[in-house]
């Protein structure tokens, strides 16, 4: 990857804070529109306390939950994109493609069926999208060092292999449960539960990669250059792996598989920004989010009443997008 480019030097904040205002202006977005549009006026009146109940129940108890967790989930998403191509210095790596979701998704589907709660479903995605980061990163480093033909061509097995133990565990399902485990595999968020836990994850684990943001510009330039300038690579990649298996198991468990976000919107941002990881990993949090609360606003009006899952909308954006860097990287 190139160095750190004036951009990202010269105007950090004044980036970061537009996403935030786009942030904002996608929430409202989200939570006015639908089958019931709700006008300027009526939103600040339900933001102030007033409106009628319909409007009221409608923002608190449908919109907002599902706007917040969409945000929370593109955010988690694309934070795990932007690591995974700092990691392995690659722009085509993104959790969905290199099997991570495919894994999360495995270990969560299997806690459903043998009926654990929330908290075994979400550490059994964990555990899944772990150990796809280390069959994949193993498989495909063998004994000598990362290529992006062996990375992509190992995520795909692997990512091959997961969907195969997806197609048993639903052959298995009882028949009632059946569609709506499809549709949560498609990448659904009518059925997201509450976004306090998904919200949490985000903003510990973008604090967390922040004072290593240094760290992960040297590191970005190679492991071996970064262990002569004084990095300790080994727990610094320990603990992305770590981090990006974690946030990519609770966006798996808000929102089911949803893919390439973390692939557009990282590669995306450092065309505009450069490669300063202390810029582009939060801004990456905050476009991932604002990405994916507009595809699941799109997803849910496109062929109202009929509401899509959101990860065909992304599908849709993210396939043109990985084979041009697919092109690109020839």
């Amino acid at each position: 990857m190139p160095g750190v480019d004036a951009p990202a030097r010269a105007y950090p904040w004044t980036a970061l804070w537009v996403l935030v205002l786009a942030g904002v202006l996608a929430m409202t977005l989200a939570v006015a529109v639908g089958s019931v549009p709700l006008g300027a006026t009526d939103l600040w009146a339900v933001f102030t306390g007033g409106g009628n109940e319909l409007q009221r129940d409608l923002i608190w108890s449908l919109r907002a939950p599902r706007a917040l967790a969409a945000f929370a989930t593109g955010g988690l998403l694309a934070l795990a994109g932007a690591l995974m191509q700092v990691l392995l210095r690659n722009p085509l790596a993104d959790p969905y493609v290199l099997g991570l979701s495919g894994g999360a998704a495995v270990g969560a589907l299997g806690a459903m069926l043998l009926g654990a709660g929330a908290v075994l479903v979400s550490g059994s995605a964990f555990a899944g999208a772990l150990l796809s980061t280390l069959l994949v990163f193993g498989l495909a480093r063998g004994v000598g060092s990362w290529t992006p033909t062996r990375l992509l061509l190992t995520g795909v097995v692997v990512a091959a292999g997961w969907s195969a133990v997806i197609s048993f565990l639903l052959t298995m399902s009882p028949a009632e449960r059946l569609p709506g485990m499809l549709y949560w595999l498609m990448g659904d968020l009518s059925h997201a539960g509450a976004p306090g836990w998904a919200w949490l994850v985000l903003v510990v684990a973008v604090a967390a990669m922040l004072p290593l943001g240094r760290s992960l510009n040297v590191l970005a330039r190679g492991p071996l250059q970064a262990a002569a300038l004084g990095v300790a690579v080994r727990p610094l990649e320990t603990s992305v792996y770590v981090l990006a298996s974690l946030v990519t198991a609770v966006a798996v468990t808000t929102a089911g598989s949803v893919g390439f976000v973390g692939l557009i919107v990282p590669h995306l941002l450092r065309l505009v920004l450069g490669n300063d990881q202390r810029l582009i990993l939060p801004a990456s949090a905050l476009a991932g989010g604002i990405l994916l609360t507009l595809a699941d606003t799109l997803a849910r009006i496109l062929l109202a009443p009929q509401q899509l899952p959101v990860g065909v909308i992304t599908a849709l954006l993210g396939v043109p997008v990985f084979l041009f860097l697919l092109y690109r990287s020839r």
